[in-house]
């Protein structure tokens, strides 16, 4: 069995990026838990909030999942040519305390995909992950990356997929990065 946290950059209830995570859910491979959270509940990272308080619990069960899951899917719009800060922001938390963020992040396979009404499906977005991704000491799947542009066209109201070329594509997609975590198993 084969468990993946999905995990979508967006709080808006209509999100593509939420919606194209559902849609990967249903076009993974049988034996794939794709396990969807939520950034709901973790609030702005304060260092002082961190001292006084220590960890929310919200962060906490979401390291604890990732942490025990095989790899990480992370679902980014695109704001302002960049990543969005709610998502950064959560990222930030569970990178909390320093001591603890290798058991949640290093060596974790992580996959990145995203959709957005724009032309330009989340590239740059994706992009500004990179350098995120490799300080948290992750193992990035450098060989798949799915930007799905004109999301309103392909997602409906209700957040359905819609067309079926892009389902193929995150069927492709969901499928290499799970035969990339295997990979990883075998090698680790």
């Amino acid at each position: 069995m084969t468990t993946i946290i999905g995990l979508s950059g967006s709080l808006r209830k209509g999100s593509y990026n939420t919606a194209l995570l559902t849609a990967a859910k249903a076009v993974a491979p049988a034996g794939v838990t794709l396990d969807l959270r939520t950034l709901h509940g973790i609030p702005l990272y304060d260092g002082d909030v961190e001292a006084s308080d220590g960890i929310p619990a919200a962060v906490t069960s979401l390291k604890d999942a990732i942490a025990q899951a095989d790899g990480l899917l992370l679902a980014t719009p695109e704001y302002n040519n960049g990543m969005p800060g709610v998502f950064k922001n959560a990222i930030d938390w569970l990178s909390r305390p320093p001591a603890d963020s290798a058991r949640v992040f290093r060596g974790k396979p992580v996959a990145i995909m995203g959709a957005s009404p724009g032309g330009f499906g989340t590239i740059l977005s994706q992009n500004a992950w990179l350098p995120v991704l490799h300080t948290l000491q992750t193992t990035p799947w450098w060989q798949g990356r799915l930007m799905v542009s004109r999301a309103n066209k392909v997602i409906d109201a209700d957040g359905n997929l819609q067309d079926d070329a892009v389902r193929q594509q995150l069927a492709d997609f969901v499928a290499g990065f799970v035969a990339f975590l295997n990979e990883c198993k075998r090698d680790g």
